[in-house]
């Protein structure tokens, strides 16, 4: 089955879920100038952060990754994560679960 759907048309911020109750579970993140997400954790996934507009300070653990529209960031979700937003901005994030090897 093929679903389609607009960013603009997600409820929820700044999470919204773009296709509910489906893996790989993927969200909009949308955060005003200098908000930010709590530090927290994806256990058992690989996480992609797509930044689709604005620029954040992506805190992974004891590391600072600045990223600008454009930007694709890929990382274990075991790392504790927490965005902080220098301008407004949005980011399509996938949360895969992670393969067994």
């Amino acid at each position: 089955m093929t679903e389609i759907t607009t960013l603009s048309e997600l409820d929820g911020e700044p999470h919204a879920n773009v296709f509910p109750e489906s893996e790989p579970k993927t969200v909009r993140l949308s955060l005003g100038a200098d908000e930010r997400v709590a530090p927290h954790t994806h256990p058992g996934r690989d996480v992609v952060l797509y930044l689709l507009d604005g620029a954040i300070d992506l805190e992974l653990d004891e590391e600072t990754h600045s990223l600008v529209a454009g930007d694709v960031a890929r990382f274990d979700g075991e790392r504790e994560i927490s965005p902080v937003a220098r301008e407004p901005s949005t980011a399509l994030i996938v949360l895969a679960n992670r393969s067994a090897e």
